[in-house]
């Protein structure tokens, strides 16, 4: 069967941004269910439907890139829950995976983005769209690109490489693909940032409205993030460091009124307030009557358990008074020794504003488990709204990378991470004095353990740091380095089946 047209659904597209307060215009966009090659090239408004649905795709991926960046973690290791456990997490934070057990197949569905978005790369020059905003497109696409194929890198290392649309399929063999060198795709990421940052300019302007558009600073942001990686986990060394260093203070040096860290750190995330959030960097949307963050579902309670359980040990208030519209299944939660290890000490508002520890509101009045609040969301009428935006990059992200680059350098990381204390605790906050690499890097990764959770970010924290880290920060019942766990993921058997191009991940 021959196909030669590009079909995406749009559908949903116009739903998503058409309350987004930004700078596109979206006054002229014609509804379509469809949009194929030959209307993009002939009419703009199809062009930036093409465009726009490259966001409205990638955030039907916030629950992969969420458990990818964090459920192997040590965050919800065999945590206290209320309900039955959810087997597929609990199987990502015990590391039961092998090429029997493959926990994303089809590589997580990710060609299906980055087959929309190399078409967004080869159709938008050749429309009628404006220079101006065909630049941008590009700009904001490439950054994207890079993204994505940082993210599979991460996860499985040599992944199959693809920069080109596929326009014409004439028969199975032609969409088998071998595994393309990690190093070569970590040379495609960082070319695709170069060409991002190449579009954008000169500009970092960063938006008044809803930072849910990719920008420059976005892409400093990645380019801090994979030469942070490169430099630790390949052969960049400090090289790759420094030039992770020199993105990061660029960013670092834009520190003012648009962006910086928030005051309260509830802020960050509170629907009400995505407007000119100076701490958002990029954020993948959610809006009332539009899709919803419902990935924490087994983050949450359902509401007959919650009239029996309460956020102190004792009988009242229950947490279905405090949250009486809140309902989910928690099947996973924080062993208690996180939990001590969280909220011990003074008072930390990153973690009063992330979690609320659930007791039985029937003496002894045990521990039962937590509630995640940091994406509780809003309330409509007697329904619970899921439209808190998902952070990829925030500006306490920049100061902590930073931190980590100067660490690497040997060089004194204390203002980033005091920066980081002095949000979270106040003025009584205890400063850190710069020590050891090692002892630096602890601190660092202390401060990324509290700031970030539920953001998807802790998995990628270690596996950026080293791999020393990695294993320090597991249980060792579930990973160490002579376990049968691997820091990379397998594919499946029926993916090599269906491409005999396609060799299983090295360890499995």
């Amino acid at each position: 069967m021959k196909y030669n047209k590009i079909i995406l659904s749009a559908g949903i597209f116009f739903l998503l941004f058409s309350v987004i307060s930004c700078t596109k215009k979206l006054d002229d966009v014609v509804p379509q269910d469809s949009i194929s090659k030959d209307q993009a090239l002939k009419d703009p408004n199809a062009a930036r439907t093409l465009y726009y649905g490259l966001y409205a795709r990638l955030r039907s991926y916030d629950a992969t890139l969420f458990q990818l960046g964090e459920m192997r973690s040590e965050i919800w290791v065999d945590g206290l829950f209320t309900e039955s456990v959810d087997a597929g997490l609990q199987n990502l934070y015990r590391h039961n995976i092998s090429n029997l057990n493959v926990p994303f197949t089809n590589w997580a569905g990710f060609y299906n983005l980055i087959y929309n978005i190399n078409n967004v790369l080869k159709i938008i020059p050749q429309t009628t769209l404006p220079d101006a905003e065909k630049k941008s497109i590009l700009a904001e696409t490439y950054g994207l690109r890079a993204y994505i194929y940082y993210t599979m890198a991460k996860t499985w290392g040599a992944v199959p490489l693809n920069t080109e649309p596929v326009q014409t399929i004439n028969n199975a063999a032609e969409t088998y693909k071998a595994r393309t060198s990690v190093d070569s795709v970590m040379t495609q990421v960082k070319a695709d940032i170069e060409q991002s940052l190449t579009l954008f300019g000169s500009t970092n302007t960063l938006s008044t409205g809803k930072r849910v558009f990719w920008s420059r600073v976005a892409s400093l942001a990645l380019k801090g993030d994979v030469y942070l990686w490169t430099g630790t986990n390949m052969s960049g060394g400090n090289a790759d460091l420094t030039t992770a260093k020199t993105a990061l203070l660029e960013i670092k040096g834009l520190q003012g009124a648009s962006l910086d860290l928030q005051a309260n750190y509830a802020d960050i995330f509170d629907p009400t307030k995505k407007n000119n959030n100076k701490e958002i960097i990029f954020a993948l949307n959610y809006e009332l009557q539009q899709a919803q963050l419902g990935i924490f579902g087994s983050f949450s309670v359902n509401a007959i358990q919650a009239a029996t359980l309460s956020f102190a040990p004792a009988p009242t208030p229950t947490v279905s008074s405090v949250y009486p519209y809140v309902n989910g299944a928690n099947r996973v939660g924080m062993g208690a020794a996180m939990i001590s290890r969280l909220t011990a000490g003074l008072p930390d508002q990153r973690i009063n504003n992330t979690f609320r520890v659930m007791y039985s509101n029937a003496a002894p009045f045990a521990p039962r488990g937590v509630l995640l609040t940091k994406f509780i969301g809003t309330t409509a009428g007697t329904t619970q709204v899921y439209n808190n935006d998902y952070p990829i990059y925030r500006f306490a992200d920049i100061l902590l990378m930073l931190a980590e680059a100067k660490a690497k350098l040997g060089e004194d990381p204390s203002a980033e991470i005091n920066a980081i204390r002095l949000r979270a605790y106040g003025p009584a906050y205890t400063p850190y004095v710069s020590g050891s690499i090692n002892d630096n890097m602890n601190a660092i990764l202390e401060e990324n353990l509290r700031e970030f959770i539920g953001e998807g970010k802790r998995w990628w924290s270690l596996r950026r740091a080293g791999d020393s880290y990695v294993y320090a920060n597991s249980n060792p019942i579930y990973f160490t380095p002579v376990s049968v766990a691997k820091m990379l993921l397998p594919i499946s058997i029926g993916m090599m089946t269906n491409d005999p191009l396609l060799t299983q991940t090295i360890g499995y």
